[in-house]
């Protein structure tokens, strides 16, 4: 991971660009792994850690009716929060999780597992969707691990999608 972050934080550097974090599932395990590296106040500007539906839409500003409509582990969520997140800070990249950590928590549609990933760069916002196995310790990592990779790719083909 730490090798991971080290690649991240050396393109956000050499792009002149600032991370925003949006984590629900990981609880702040992105901005962890960001900021455990030295010098992450270069290029790391904050995090936001929106667990509930109240957070994202207060912190965020994800319409209600969004959430309602689709659940809070949806596409358009993540995208809400990656927009919210570049709107209440000075970052110019932003990165949002939104999932299922289980062990309780998923449904037919959603089962534990599943989380939504969404990274706003160079104005545009790229998502996706990927289904994790293992407890809720081993996706949470597994989610955390995925969203730096992403925007690693992002970052390297300049925001115009994932590699």
């Amino acid at each position: 991971m730490v090798v991971l972050v080290a690649l991240v934080a050396d393109l956000l550097l050499e792009k002149k660009r600032k991370l925003v974090t949006a984590e629900s599932c990981t609880g702040g395990g992105v901005a962890a792994a960001c900021t455990d590296l030295a010098g992450s106040s270069d290029w790391f500007e904050r995090g936001f850690v929106t667990y509930s539906n109240a957070a994202k839409t207060e912190l965020l500003g994800v319409d209600a009716a969004l959430i309602d409509v689709h659940g809070a582990v949806s596409e358009a969520v993540a995208r809400a929060m990656a927009q919210g997140a570049l709107a209440d800070s000075h970052a110019q990249v932003s990165l949002a999780v939104t999932g299922v950590a289980g062990p309780g928590g998923g449904s037919p549609v959603k089962p534990v597992g599943t989380v939504w990933f969404a990274w706003g760069v160079s104005d545009q916002v790229h998502s996706q969707k990927m289904q994790f196995t293992g407890d809720r310790a081993a996706v949470r990592r597994a989610a955390v691990q995925h969203a730096l990779q992403g925007l690693q790719e992002l970052l390297r083909s300049d925001g115009h999608g994932l590699v």
